[in-house]
């Protein structure tokens, strides 16, 4: 039985961009994959909270060494790694805000980037130790940016789960929603499309 986990960073819920198309994947996947499980970590419903110096402390300490606030962290921390290395794919809804991710998954981010656990130093830079699965991701963008320099996105994303091992990355964009209504149609049909030949 195939796991497919869904992470979805648009304030907006549901509602979001990113999330339908995220959710027009899953329905796909369901089809595929009808004893599948699938796990949804909605990062605006449940918000990880931003990393501080004690939390970051605490995830370096030994656990017998943490304080009850910096276990409390870590297991927040070990609950979103085992989510990640329990799933066979994943599934991740990008908007973008200010030309950046969301700042809930950059906590996310945070929170499961942990040296020893998910990625290690070597002489030859850093190594994943999480094993490789596909990734898919749903951007979704008010303007055009693509292949430009304002798209911070796409190298941060496909730089961070490098580092935790997981290379198999495949982006779908659904760009210029904010342009016209017209522009945005256009942008969703096309995502449509592009997630039908995903998911065939």
């Amino acid at each position: 039985m195939k796991t497919l986990l869904v992470i979805k960073s648009s304030l907006f819920n549901g509602r979001g961009q990113s999330s339908q198309l995220a959710d027009a994947f899953v329905e796909r996947w369901r089809g595929r994959n009808p004893e599948g499980r699938v796990l949804c970590r909605d990062l605006a419903l449940e918000p990880v909270p931003h990393l501080d110096a004690e939390t970051f402390d605490g995830f370096r300490a030994e656990p017998t060494e943490r304080s009850p606030a910096q276990h409390a962290a870590a297991a927040v921390s070990d609950s979103l790694i085992a989510e990640l290395k329990s799933a066979d794919e994943v599934v991740l809804g990008l908007p973008m805000y200010n030309f950046s991710v969301p700042s809930t998954l950059k906590s996310w981010m945070d929170y499961v980037a942990r040296a020893g656990v998910t990625f290690r130093y070597t002489e030859n830079g850093p190594e994943g130790l999480l094993a490789d699965r596909p990734l898919y991701v749903f951007a979704a963008r008010g303007g055009h940016y693509v292949g430009t320099e304002m798209d911070t996105q796409t190298p941060l994303i496909r730089h961070f789960f490098g580092l935790l091992g997981i290379t198999e990355l495949r982006f779908t964009y659904a760009e210029g929603l904010a342009v016209s209504p017209e522009q945005a149609e256009r942008a969703r049909a096309q995502a449509v499309e592009a997630i039908e030949r995903l998911a065939a």
